[in-house]
């Protein structure tokens, strides 16, 4: 259950994930549906969950014919969720029925929407946008990728040209220890950056050196590349999946001090603000 409704016509948003509309090619038939009449009773707290279920889904609906699916499945999902909330409290047997065939319609919907979904992703189509605010929390590399870390996944690409400072070489050793815990069964790793141009370049060297042969340890092979013309910053796995962090891996201030809370834990790690970009696409290039 959930500790209280959102306000009236938004949707709750899961940490600070905030999706992006992308514009549809082909358009789905849309049905207009009707809101289920509220209740003006319920001094429990009922009224005010069935008042932002309403809501809720009428947000959908909107954004539905906004062609905005990805905000609008989210929007389905929450207002489901509370209306069958309402059900579940509500001892009029006519609202009831009244909400459940409602409900029923919304979860269609719904479907609907995430087959399309799913056939962009198929296509090439697919794509998804994280904006990270200053100083949010709970963004560690295991949120960002994990869902995309099939099991089929056994070849990752990473670019980024400021795999250089002790910091940036700890953030690369964080994104190899979360590939090597799966539940992907990754092979090779291969890393695309550029030179420390002053003093720490044999430091740099030096860890990617004892980054690689601890990875052959749990049968993985780092391959690395220097570029000095890199400026781009994306990640590949060979499942298709690609994303683009307008920061790199390098997103995470720095911590106050080795004991505060944050330093080891990243998802407790402030960022600095960037833009992730997530999109799918059939064939993945190599370096």
């Amino acid at each position: 259950m959930r500790s209280g409704p959102p306000p009236p016509g938004r949707c709750r948003r899961r940490g600070r994930f905030v999706p992006v509309a992308v514009p549809v090619p082909v358009p789905i038939p849309i049905p207009v549906l009707a809101t289920a009449p509220m209740s003006r009773a319920g001094g429990d707290g009922s009224a005010a969950l069935e008042r932002a279920g309403v809501e809720t889904v009428k947000r959908a609906v909107e954004l539905d014919l906004a062609s905005r699916f990805q905000e609008s499945l989210v929007c389905y999902q929450e207002g489901i969720d509370l209306l069958l909330q309402v059900v579940k409290a509500t001892k009029d047997e006519a609202k009831k029925h009244r909400y459940r065939q409602k409900i029923s319609e919304y979860m269609t919907r719904a479907e609907d929407i995430k087959k399309h979904i799913e056939k962009e992703k198929e296509d090439g189509k697919y794509h998804k946008q994280i904006r990270i605010e200053e100083n949010a929390t709970g963004f560690s590399y295991e949120k960002l990728f994990q869902e995309y870390l099939t099991e089929i996944v056994s070849e990752v690409w990473v670019e980024d040209p400021y795999i250089r400072q002790v910091h940036q070489l700890y953030n690369f050793l964080r994104f190899c220890e979360m590939l090597v815990k799966g539940p992907c069964k990754v092979k090779t790793i291969h890393l695309l950056t550029s030179y420390d141009e002053g003093s720490g370049k044999s430091q740099q060297i030096s860890g990617l050196e004892e980054i690689r042969q601890s990875l052959r340890n749990y049968g993985v092979t780092l391959n690395t590349a220097f570029s000095s013309s890199i400026h781009d910053r994306e990640i590949r796995f060979n499942n298709g999946w690609m994303i683009k962090i307008g920061r790199g891996l390098d997103y995470f201030k720095k911590p106050q001090s080795r004991f505060s809370i944050g330093y080891c834990d990243f998802d407790l790690r402030p960022c600095h603000e960037t833009t992730v970009d997530v999109f799918h696409t059939k064939h993945t290039k190599k370096m």
